[in-house]
């Protein structure tokens, strides 16, 4: 017997479904408006929650669910990669990272004769949320190639700021971390339609 020959299970698993996502989307809102990064790990579990629930063999979707499901893992992906490369980053370097008045994170000049700091990777904040919206965009409308594309323009963009292994490491940890954010908030639409 299967499990969704209840109208009411179908129900529930789409109503709890899309709830994971809503309520990751909200955490992230959460993250993005009080500044602060413990809530971007709430989200992060919820999108875990959400991709192992969409994992499972589930029902068609209504419309509606679809609808709603769409723009909250869009929404998700677009809003959330922020907070989450800012996270990664954290981790990666022990809170010695500080976003910059441009978009850019703050380092520290390498030359002895300059004693303040510079901002590298100028723009990157909206360059984020364009990306993002590429690759969410791109996985929900079944071109996964497209991620290719994103990040070969991407580093082609930045290949001139890369001189210094600082500035690298910190590109790629938030670009791959932003690049998986997407991905995985992409996932609960991609998964829950298969």
């Amino acid at each position: 017997m299967d499990i969704f020959d209840s109208t009411l299970a179908s129900v529930l698993y789409w109503v709890s479904t899309v709830g994971f996502a809503a309520t990751a989307l909200g955490a992230t809102v959460l993250t993005i408006v009080l500044k602060r990064n413990a809530f971007i790990s709430v989200a992060a579990v919820l999108l875990a929650v959400g991709l192992i629930t969409v994992a499972l063999p589930s029902p068609e979707p209504p419309l509606i669910v679809s609808l709603l499901l769409g723009i909250a893992s869009f929404a998700l992906a677009v809003l959330g990669g922020s907070p989450a490369a800012s996270f990664a980053l954290d981790l990666a370097t022990h809170g010695s990272v500080h976003p910059g008045a441009h978009g850019g994170i703050m380092v520290d000049r390498d030359s002895p004769t300059a004693s303040a700091p510079r901002e590298v990777l100028r723009g990157g904040l909206a360059i984020g949320y364009l990306e993002r919206a590429a690759i969410a965009g791109a996985l929900i409308a079944g071109f996964p190639e497209a991620i290719a594309i994103v990040v070969a323009i991407k580093g082609v963009g930045r290949f001139t700021e890369l001189a210094e292994a600082e500035t690298r490491e910190r590109f790629m940890i938030g670009t791959l971390a932003s690049i998986v954010w997407a991905a995985a908030s992409a996932g609960l639409f991609v998964f829950a339609l298969r």
